[in-house]
């Protein structure tokens, strides 16, 4: 009796034409659209159909596929559309979207990325590593001058490749991560595929602050310019305020602590003024937005009695000012402004290519960011504590975050410490020579 011929296991198989097709469930109904989810496919010959739908069968037993058809750029908008963060914050998630992810991943199904696993965003780091258009070898590209509609000039140039900053690579993965992680919570995936993914390592902050030699020649500088331009420069590098913390602020937020009458006076001899920094003014997508400060919390700086006098002396020429463009001082005064009834705040961006320009007038390579550095450094370097310091700069973490960015300026305030700390120690009598 001959052997019995075996049979082949068809299911889910089925011959179309020339070929044979695929189709294997087994995922439930797509949780976005209700339908049931089929993995399909085509092979040509029906020994490797067999092999086609044996792998999506395996897919399924490993979680290897997800739970719906949906592309990644689907995913992504619903992900935005619901996430609770400052506009701020969601204003740069969306530049990273639509510069980086979604030209990248945003066509590519939640069941590829699952595939893909890790890789998937390791090779798009190598590739923006590189050049962050991610351009191809023999294609000429334009480096347009925006990404508006535009009629190109010479500001628009050949593509030249520009690599992406390790900062922005973990931004990018973070962004990534948050909106697969989402996909998990919502069961649309069984796993986040990039969790495993290697990052660049952070950058380590590297401030450079000017000397003190070369801070009195840029405020001095400023000084001779004129008297608003000096008294923004001297309160910078005195306070440590942020750019638009600074140009948020309003007369009212400088307290004078000895004043009888008015608070925001300087009446008599003696007083020391208190700076309250409140808000915050920044630029996203070409607009200025004020917000809360970045720590979330109001500061209030107490600042010495030469600044003192020069902020008294200030908006004493702010109230003359108001009056002769025949504007009332309100609340909503603000303390720098390029309007005749100081009504605005100044543009955050033409103050900053203000002092660029007076720091090269100066043979100076610095920009204004650096006077928060500056005073951040003196005070460290003076034997201020970390969590004083900390406090003024508007740093969370007790100081974690001001030693990670000025640790190299730490070891100098130890060192006055340990002076100050033997000072203060008992005399100890001489030791004779030859004693054990």
């Amino acid at each position: 009796m001959g052997r019995k011929k075996l049979v082949k296991d068809l299911t889910g198989i089925r011959k179309r034409g020339n070929t044979y097709q695929v189709r294997v469930y087994g995922l439930g109904q797509d949780k976005v659209t209700g339908k049931d989810i089929v993995l399909s496919g085509q092979a040509p010959t029906e020994d490797e159909a067999i092999k086609l739908r044996d792998s999506f069968r395996a897919q399924i037993a490993t979680k290897k596929t997800s739970r719906s058809n949906a592309k990644f750029g689907e995913v992504l908008d619903e992900w935005l559309s619901g996430h609770d963060i400052e506009e701020t914050t969601l204003s740069g998630y969306k530049m990273y979207v639509r510069r980086y992810l979604r030209p990248a991943f945003g066509e590519v199904t939640l069941t590829r990325l699952l595939q893909l696993g890790p890789k998937a965003f390791e090779d798009f780091a190598t590739d923006v590593k590189r050049c962050r258009r991610r351009c191809k070898p023999r294609v000429k590209l334009i480096d347009h001058r925006t990404e508006r509609d535009h009629k190109c000039d010479d500001r628009c140039k050949p593509h030249a490749c520009k690599p992406l900053g390790p900062s922005s690579i973990r931004q990018i993965h973070a962004v990534m991560s948050g909106a697969l992680n989402a996909a998990v919570r919502w069961n649309w995936i069984a796993f986040n595929p990039v969790d495993a993914a290697k990052k660049p390592r952070a950058p380590r902050p590297n401030p450079d602050p000017p000397t003190p030699e070369q801070a009195a020649l840029l405020v001095n500088k400023a000084w001779e310019e004129d008297e608003q331009w000096g008294t923004l420069v001297w309160l910078t590098m005195v306070t440590g305020l942020r750019r638009g913390e600074l140009l948020a602020l309003r007369l009212p937020r400088i307290v004078f602590d000895h004043a009888e009458t008015d608070p925001h006076s300087c009446e008599t001899e003696g007083c020391r003024a208190v700076v309250e920094a409140r808000t915050n003014i920044v630029i996203r997508d070409g607009k200025l937005i004020e917000k809360e400060t970045k720590s979330h919390q109001i500061r209030r700086i107490s600042v010495d009695p030469t600044t003192t006098d020069l902020l008294a002396a200030w908006i004493e020429r702010v109230h003359a000012r108001c009056e002769a463009a025949d504007v009332p001082v309100t609340s909503e005064t603000f303390l720098f402004s390029y309007a005749a009834g100081h009504d605005r705040h100044a543009d955050p961006d033409g103050v900053t290519h203000r002092y660029s320009r007076m720091a090269a007038s100066l043979g100076l390579k610095t920009h204004l960011h650096e006077l928060r550095h500056y005073s951040a450094t003196e005070l460290l370097t003076a034997g201020v504590d970390l969590r004083t310091v900390a406090g003024r700069l508007g740093h969370g973490g007790g100081g974690a975050t001001t030693l990670r960015v000025y640790a190299a300026w730490v070891p100098s305030a130890d060192k006055q410490a340990a002076d100050l700390l033997a000072s203060r120690m008992p005399s100890r009598p001489p030791r004779e020579r030859g004693s054990d």
